[in-house]
């Protein structure tokens, strides 16, 4: 946060979109991202103060609003489907946004794919070196146990098959359990593969075994570090999840 009462530097919009362009360059999009990334929700044209995070949330959006945020950049639209109508949810925390003169700016698959970008990130938390990349995420080698790997993603691992080695770890965030990148892994050497929101199904046709984290724990590293990168706030709001057996 901006300490004190020093005045933060005013930039138009339109520079700080171009530089959040550089960084996650909106062609590396894949096509259902079309309309969903980019400046989703326009507000004022002067910013001073941005923040990041991974989903806009009534939470994110208050805190945002209270700490009077120009620019709130986060990982996944507010705006899933087309809106014929706004009410319920969507008109609460809609009205809370425009009303403050907030703007929202989305960095979606193409800030998954950037070089730099969330697996990048992902990847450099979990120590993982000589990487190569896939279609979606990456494969690199891993000297941590899933003990370990679960330690530095802050959430449970689900281990799906047994692990006999983990010299080389496949990843790919968000809900990345395709079989067909599966299998490219597989073909890259991957003795393992993370990712969240695993089907039965897939699993099922899986060649290696699978650990699977939460969508907000692979994810949310790289919203944290872009904030951190640039002396901005980010704001966290972690799903609530228990176990029960």
């Amino acid at each position: 946060m901006n300490p004190g009462n020093i005045t933060p530097e005013v930039r138009s919009r339109d520079e700080i979109i171009r530089m959040l362009e550089e960084l996650a360059p909106p062609d590396l999009a894949e096509s259902f991202d079309a309309g969903r990334i980019g400046l989703i929700i326009e507000g004022r044209s002067d910013i001073a103060r941005i923040s990041t995070c991974l989903d806009v949330t009534p939470a994110v959006v208050d805190a945002a609003i209270r700490d009077r945020t120009d620019l709130l950049v986060a990982h996944h639209t507010p705006i899933w489907t087309p809106l014929t109508s706004i009410s319920g949810d969507d008109a609460r925390l809609f009205v809370k946004i425009l009303g403050s003169g907030m703007n929202v700016y989305v960095m979606h698959t193409n800030w998954d794919h950037a070089s730099g970008g969330v697996n990048d990130i992902l990847a450099d938390i979990l120590g993982l070196t000589d990487r190569i990349t896939m279609s979606l995420g990456l494969v690199g080698s891993c000297s941590k146990s899933i003990e370990e790997l679960a330690t530095l993603l802050h959430a449970p691992l689900r281990v799906w098959g047994q692990v006999i080695r983990l010299n080389r770890l496949a990843i790919a965030a968000g809900s990345g359990f395709d079989s067909e990148i599966i299998a490219q892994a597989r073909s890259l050497g991957a003795d393992a593969y993370l990712s969240a929101e695993l089907r039965h199904s897939v699993y099922r046709q899986s060649p290696i075994p699978l650990l699977e984290s939460t969508h907000y724990a692979l994810e949310s590293p790289a919203m944290r570090v872009l904030a951190e990168k640039f002396g901005w706030d980010y704001y966290d709001d972690i799903p609530l999840l228990s176990s029960v057996s």
